[in-house]
């Protein structure tokens, strides 16, 4: 029998993992994170409420919940890194930085002080323990977290318990509803780790100045204004504000590529635009969850955004800390500060951050 403290987090997944662990025979105890405290408006992070499930959740299984504050380490590692990626004019991904630093680094730090032999979560992944450490995609496709836990250690993984990898969403929900668990059908999280669902926009702007300034077609017609680059992403259609013009059919417009340094949003017309679309990427910050990185050329798969197809691809050339990447399909929107993770079938192999996107078209994609 194993001490495992679990992250619950007052949502189905952590509430089932639980579940499940105390079936296994384990020594189980909760600990609830609450790391965002610059505001708690009930209509941005219902953090009251989540906490107030977990309570639940903890009492009917019969098992020892702690309340944890890790707000300055969320600021320090995972915030400011969040700001200054969107400053640099990038589209980061909070949730991954998040996961390295609170969940599998702090939580882990923590429950460890406890006596814990290991830490459990309700992410969608596996972990192959023999011949050697290595983080598995999970059995739903669609619930799949490998993407966000690709810049683990094998130390971490070898704490870390999966429970739901091998289970679907449904099957989950199903076995939360037998358990007579009341959050069965409680709505996923979709926000930004630990802060919650906003408007995003309106969030960002209390720590980013809005800057203003052009919207233009590639052939520099400028159509529009904008708010400031930061505030948009490659391939974002929602927000732009672009009404109908003359001389330009009725396709919705899509944000193609963003100048940080001119201030200028440059969209096309069309989702399918060649514009949005590029062969490869740069990518830099690499983390290989093995020993080493892979020789050159390497033949793989990856994928650029969560719960999109494995995409099959070759990384041509690995130099340091960056590597280049040629997709057999080219790739919509191909955002810098977003993550690049690579596998070879169910092993998730690790991944960068995604620099440039790599094509002829006239603007670079960042």
């Amino acid at each position: 029998m194993s001490r495992v403290v679990v992250g619950l987090s007052g949502g189905v997944d952590s509430a089932v993992a639980a579940r499940l662990l105390l079936d296994q025979g384990h020594d189980v105890s909760a600990v609830f994170m609450k790391n965002w405290d610059e505001d708690d408006a009930a209509d941005y992070c219902p953090a009251a409420e989540d906490l107030g499930d977990a309570r639940d959740i903890a009492a009917r299984l019969g098992i020892d919940l702690q309340t944890v504050s890790f707000s300055a380490e969320y600021w320090d590692r995972v915030f400011r890194h969040f700001l200054r990626e969107y400053e640099a004019g990038r589209t980061p991904s909070p949730d991954i930085v998040c996961n390295r630093e609170i969940k599998f680094r702090a939580f882990l730090d923590h429950a460890t002080g406890l006596g814990a032999d290991y830490i459990a979560t309700g992410h969608y992944a596996r972990i192959r323990r023999e011949p050697d450490t290595a983080l598995l995609r999970g059995i739903d496709e669609n619930k799949d977290q490998t993407y966000f836990l690709h810049t683990l250690t094998r130390a971490q993984l070898a704490r870390s318990l999966f429970p739901l990898g091998t289970m679907t969403k449904d099957e989950v929900r199903a076995l939360a509803h037998r358990c007579g668990f009341p959050n069965h059908d409680k709505k996923d999280s979709t926000g930004i780790c630990f802060i919650g669902e906003r408007r995003f926009n309106e969030f960002l702007a209390r720590y980013v100045d809005k800057r203003p300034g052009e919207i233009r077609t590639l052939d520099n017609r400028v159509i529009g204004r904008h708010e400031g680059v930061v505030f948009y992403t490659i391939g974002q259609r929602q927000g732009l504000g672009i009404g109908g013009l003359r001389d330009s059919s009725e396709d919705p417009w899509y944000v193609a590529g963003k100048d940080t340094a001119a201030n200028v949003l440059y969209v096309v017309q069309g989702g399918n635009h060649p514009a949005l679309y590029r062969q490869g990427l740069l990518a830099s910050q690499l983390h290989w969850i093995g020993a080493a990185a892979p020789g050159v050329p390497f033949t793989c798969q990856a994928r650029i955004r969560h719960r999109q197809p494995l995409q099959s691809c070759t990384i041509t050339a690995l130099e340091n800390d960056h590597c280049t990447v040629q997709f057999d399909t080219a790739q919509r929107a191909v955002a810098a500060g977003q993550s690049v993770v690579f596998y070879t079938g169910e092993v998730c192999l690790g991944g960068g951050i995604i620099e440039t996107g790599l094509n002829g078209n006239d603007i670079e994609q960042q």
